[in-house]
This record gives C-alpha cells, sequence and structure tokens, in this order.
C-alpha cells in the first residue's frame, strides 16, 4: 500500500536542486550614451542603453547611473550636458564607481583631434576610473595591444565625421545648383515653401519645421506682405530716388520700423538687404563654410553657387540692376586713390587741410571716412605725399645698412643684425594754425620693436630734422602728434642721428 502523497510536496527519494542565489556585482560603474541627429537609428540612446546594460550583467557590473546626450555632436564636449556632469560631478568627485561605460569610442565622441579624446579618458584614469568600451570588452592590464585598437577607433570615429561632412556638402551644392533651398534662416522678406516628391507647393514652413520626407524639397517663397513692401521700398528709395543706405536707415527707425533683427535700422544692414542677389530671384549658396565646429569663414565670390531664377523675385530685375550700379560708383568714390585725390585737390588750393574744408566739399568724404579707411585723417595726409616719404625712408634705409654690418628687409621692416626689428616712418609737417605738426602712428605689431619716426622737413625740397624712437613696449596704442614745441616729446623720445639704433646693433 502506497503512502499518500500531498500535491506539490516532493517524494523523499528525487533528488532536491539547490536554487543558487544569484552572484553579487563585483564592480560598480556608470554609463554614458550619445546620440546626434545624423547618427543613423542603430545608435539611438535606447539601443546603447540595452547593449551596455548586457554587457554589464553578463561581466559582474553594476551600473549606479546613466548620462546620455540626445541629439548632440561628439566633435566637442561643448553643450553635451550629460558628458560634462559626467566628468565634472561623477568622475572628479566621487569614489563610489570604477568604471564608465561606453558602447564604443565614437559614442564617446568624434574628436577631430583624437588627443582631445585621450585626454578625457586620461582624465578619468586620474581619477581611478576605467573608461570601458563594451564592444572592445574589458582591458586587461598585460594586453599590449589594447592601446592600439582604442587609438584606430578614434581615428576612425573622426574620420567618420569628415567623410561624413564632405558628403552632406556634396550634397546640399547638388539641391542649390537644382535651385532649392539648402538649409539655414531664409533672408529678410521670405518664407520656406515645402514641395511634395513631384515639386508642387505643400505649405509655407514655419521658422525651425523641417520637412518630413527625404525627397521632398524646400524653396523661397515671398513672405509676409509688410516687410516684402520694406524690402521694395528700400530698393526703390536707393535706385531711384538717390537716396544713401543711413538716409534710408533714418527714415525707417522714424517710421518706427523694425530691422530683421529686431532692433534699429543702420546703413550696415540696410547695405545688406541691397547686395542680396536673392531678391532678384537668385539662390545663393556657399557664401560661408563652417565645418565640423570650426570658425565660420567667408568664401571667396568664386566658390559661391548661384542659380539664377531658383524662385519668385521680390525686386523687379531693372530695379536691383540700378542699385548695383549706384553701389558700384559708390564703391569707386571712397576707393583709396579718389579719396587721396580729393586730399591733394584741397591742399594744392588751400595750402593746408583740416576737416572744414572736407565739410564744404561737395565731392570729399568725410573726415570720419578718411578715419575709416586710413585710421585717421592725419594719416591719409601722410599718404598724399607718398612720393616725398618714400624717398626719406629709402634714405635712412642706407643709412642704417652703411653703419650696421647685416640688415635684411622683411616685409615693410628692417631686421638689425637679427636682434631686433625697425619699421621707418616718415612725416611731413601737417599745418596748424600759424603752428605746424608731425604726425606718427606707432607700429603695434608683435614684429616690429621700433617705430622710427623720421621728421621731415616739408613737401618742397624735403631734408631730414630728426628722429623719434617709439619702442612699442613703451607706447599706447595711438597715434599723435608731435608739435615743434612739445619739448617733452622731443626729450623723451627725439634724436638728432641714429646713434641709438647703432648702440643697440652693437650689444
Amino acid at each position: 500500500m502506497t503512502a499518500r502523497q500531498e500535491p506539490n510536496q516532493r517524494a523523499w527519494w528525487t533528488r532536491q536542486e539547490s536554487i543558487e542565489a544569484p552572484a553579487p556585482p563585483r564592480h560598480s560603474a556608470v554609463a554614458y550614451y550619445r546620440h546626434s541627429a545624423q547618427d543613423r537609428q542603430e545608435n539611438s540612446v535606447a539601443i546603447q542603453q540595452e547593449l551596455v546594460r548586457k554587457w554589464a550583467s553578463e561581466n559582474g557590473v553594476e551600473i549606479i547611473h546613466e548620462f546620455a546626450d540626445r541629439g548632440k555632436s561628439g566633435l566637442t564636449a561643448e553643450g553635451r550636458d550629460g558628458f560634462n556632469e559626467l566628468m565634472e560631478q561623477w568622475v572628479k568627485k566621487r569614489t563610489d564607481f570604477e568604471f564608465v561605460l561606453c558602447l564604443d569610442v565614437s559614442r564617446w565622441g568624434r574628436f577631430q583631434d583624437i588627443d582631445l579624446s585621450a585626454t578625457y579618458s586620461a582624465e578619468c584614469k586620474r581619477h581611478n576610473k576605467q573608461v570601458v568600451y563594451t564592444t572592445l570588452g574589458m582591458p586587461r592590464p598585460d594586453d599590449p595591444l589594447y592601446p592600439v585598437y582604442v587609438q584606430f577607433e578614434r581615428f576612425r570615429a573622426a574620420q567618420y565625421s569628415k567623410e561624413l561632412s564632405v558628403k552632406v556638402y556634396h550634397g546640399l551644392v547638388k539641391i542649390a545648383q537644382q535651385g532649392y533651398w539648402p538649409g539655414g534662416k531664409p533672408p529678410y522678406g521670405f518664407d520656406r515653401l515645402l514641395l511634395d516628391e513631384s515639386r508642387k507647393p505643400v505649405h509655407v514652413l514655419e521658422p525651425k519645421q523641417r520637412k518630413s520626407i527625404q525627397n521632398q524639397r524646400v524653396t523661397l517663397t515671398p513672405g509676409r506682405s509688410e516687410h516684402v513692401a520694406i524690402v521694395r521700398r528700400i530698393f526703390h528709395e536707393f535706385a531711384e530716388g538717390e537716396r544713401s543706405a543711413a538716409t534710408i536707415a533714418e527714415d525707417l527707425n522714424r517710421d518706427r520700423i523694425p530691422s530683421p533683427g529686431g532692433r534699429a535700422w543702420n546703413a550696415s544692414n540696410v547695405r545688406r538687404i541691397l547686395t542680396n542677389v536673392m531678391y532678384a530671384g537668385t539662390l545663393v549658396y556657399n557664401k560661408t563654410t563652417q565645418k565640423l565646429m570650426t570658425p565660420t569663414r567667408r568664401n571667396p565670390s568664386d566658390q559661391w553657387i548661384r542659380t539664377a531664377g531658383a524662385f519668385e523675385a521680390i525686386v523687379e530685375h531693372p530695379i536691383f540692376e540700378q542699385a548695383q550700379f549706384v553701389i558700384a560708383q559708390d564703391a569707386l568714390r571712397f576707393s583709396p586713390e579718389v579719396m587721396l585725390s580729393h586730399l591733394q585737390r584741397l591742399h594744392e588750393h588751400f595750402g593746408f587741410l583740416r576737416p572744414s574744408l572736407l565739410r564744404d566739399d561737395d565731392e570729399a568724404p568725410s573726415a570720419s571716412t578718411y578715419a575709416k579707411h586710413f585710421a585717421s585723417l592725419d594719416a591719409a595726409y601722410q599718404h598724399v605725399f607718398r612720393t616725398v616719404v618714400e624717398p626719406i625712408a629709402a634714405e635712412v634705409q642706407s643709412l642704417i645698412r652703411q653703419q650696421v654690418d647685416h640688415v635684411e628687409v622683411y616685409e615693410d621692416f628692417l631686421v638689425v643684425n637679427r636682434k631686433f626689428t625697425v619699421r621707418i616712418q616718415p612725416s611731413v609737417p601737417i599745418s596748424y594754425g600759424y603752428n605746424q605738426y608731425w604726425y606718427f602712428r606707432p607700429d603695434f605689431r608683435g614684429t616690429v620693436d621700433i617705430t622710427l619716426g623720421v621728421l621731415v622737413s616739408g613737401a618742397d625740397g624735403p631734408t631730414i630734422l630728426g628722429y623719434l624712437m617709439l619702442p612699442r613696449l613703451l607706447l599706447r596704442r595711438y597715434g599723435f602728434r608731435l608739435f615743434a614745441t612739445s619739448e617733452s616729446g622731443l626729450g623723451m623720445h627725439g634724436y638728432t642721428d641714429l646713434d641709438l639704433i647703432l648702440q643697440l646693433a652693437r650689444t
């Protein structure tokens, strides 16, 4: 007779397997994930998280905290809040973990300077934390090839960004050549118009809104009617009303019309509109370059991509061309040769120059315009007499060569005995009432040690009256006037000969 067995009761003769508790983690770690907008789907934060957690579980590592940067470029650490918090608040300040887990080197960053990537890893090591790339596995202390693997992966991560940048650039060039908007904020007065796969209009895109389908395209279309009217007003007043950019800006501010940036109008932002060929319907791309987080630089005009008739013009073509003609004429008026010819004409007529003569002259630019182009009106005056000062500079150079062993001409200054540099700056006197002064503008480039001012007697039959030794390190950064009665200036810097230059050359 068999004994009755209770349900779920194990018989005494069966072998009972012992159920062991899982081994406690042997190490603790934090994890870092990064995914940028350009990365493929397989690099998403969720997938990285799943793979890193799986590796940690299989290798006895407990993840105590996780950091993530979504939609962030890995070219630098700038703007990566998760990465910076990891380094500053955890790696440098906490001691309750040993490892920093990351799926692979590219998730750590695609630093273009691969030494920078290594620097962050070394910073972790300095604070007794080991960066572990889970796709490479736990590094072994006796594995001499592991650092080689990591450095190679750093190079691959950086190279991927470079190759992607080139591909994106050529793709945008192709889009621009076809007459479609390659991206970015549209010019003032335009909106972005979304086109479907058959290039038919869909709707106007809101600011920061993007197309959702790859083979859709974007073009420009006239925007808000009041903005279009302002653009047309600017062109008509400039091209037909013969009003200057500064005057147009004053009128717009008087009418309380905000500029494209929401601030007051000025001559510069009016001129930017007048010179923008997009208002005539021509798309322009590649005016500037900014790749891989480098500073933006302006490209030469022969590298610009221009596509005429790409979209509806805001300004009629004849009006736009007339505006460009006026701008070209203004440019000729403010060329150095023309500006100096006005000074020469006034000097020959009056025998002197002063700002009031410019104000009363209908053709010459203002004194402030000369200051903008030549640093000051006094400096422009010296340019008028360049046929006088250039032979004087050559004479002084010859005097130095006669008494110094070794003199080299480099750019626009002299290298004396390879010990110090001198720039020769002659100056003709400028009339000032019953007095006169000499104008000097010391050279503050780091490669010029001394500006050698040369006082010239005058434009007719010039002779050398004396010298000023102007060391760069002892002067303030502006030009100055030396009057004939300036005893302090002459006492401090004035010399009758070149003995000081010779003494410095011999030391």
